[in-house]
């Protein structure tokens, strides 16, 4: 089949250790159960990491070999150190894909490479939720239908303050009326970026067979492309330049 995707699930990690009702969901933690899925899928290779691992899991050699990076993280953004955002954030101009899940349109990372303030309408009631896919044919979409319907989940409402997306694939509607573009895509440099919605940490999202073929299927379609790279170095003229005077 050719090179793996090398995937890494970063996590903030920390609802998990502290309210009972998201232990009871995600035992393990939120990045457990999207790398568990993710880990049958034939062309990947998964690691996970988490805001209190060392370097928040992500050293050097990790972002180095990461083909595409998972980020979830909400009451703790500002525990990430600005120098691991950095390294990220270079290393999606350099090639990196990153899928930035839920609550993450808050972290450090989506908003310096959305270069806004990212914020939103929220309400935490427990409502219906329908993302309708407006990209049909999308590679993210593939196998999934008119829509994906949620029973439960946590509302975001417009207006989200973010760039105009490159590429919009669902807009969310919710039971109390609102709407949301909840699935995103850029380019930033030579790395693909998507922001993808759902994933409140009270409900049993990430166990989802449909959330989960679009996550599978959003790794697949933000890996880099080996054949783009930015040129950084002088460049030789493909011609001949007349002699200068």
């Amino acid at each position: 089949m050719g090179d793996k995707i090398r995937v890494t699930v970063w996590n903030e990690g920390r609802h998990e250790k502290t309210n009972a009702t998201v232990k009871k969901v995600y035992p393990k933690g939120m990045h457990k159960a999207i790398a568990d899925y993710l880990k049958t899928q034939p062309d990947m290779t998964v690691r996970t990491a988490t805001l209190d691992d060392p370097d928040h899991g992500l050293t050097d050699k990790v972002i180095h070999t990461t083909d595409v990076l998972l980020w979830w993280g909400h009451m703790a953004h500002h525990e990430v150190r600005d120098d691991i955002v950095d390294k990220v954030h270079q290393r999606v101009l350099d090639g990196m894909g990153i899928i930035c899940l839920h609550s993450a349109h808050f972290s450090k990372i989506f908003r310096k490479l959305m270069g806004s303030g990212c914020g939103l309408k929220w309400r935490e009631a427990g409502e219906k939720e329908r993302l309708w896919v407006v990209r049909p044919g999308h590679p993210i979409v593939e196998g999934i239908g008119e829509y994906i319907e949620l029973p439960h989940t946590e509302m975001y409402g417009e207006i989200f303050d973010i760039p105009q997306p490159d590429e919009l694939i669902f807009i969310s509607w919710f039971q109390g009326g609102e709407v949301f573009r909840s699935g995103c895509c850029w380019q930033r440099g030579a790395g693909k970026v998507f922001y993808f919605r759902p994933g409140h940490e009270t409900f049993p999202i990430y166990y989802d067979e449909k959330i989960r073929m679009v996550l599978a299927n959003a790794v697949r379609w933000a890996k880099p492309v080996k054949s783009f790279a930015p040129y950084t170095t002088h460049y030789q003229p493909l011609e001949p330049l007349p002699a200068s005077e």
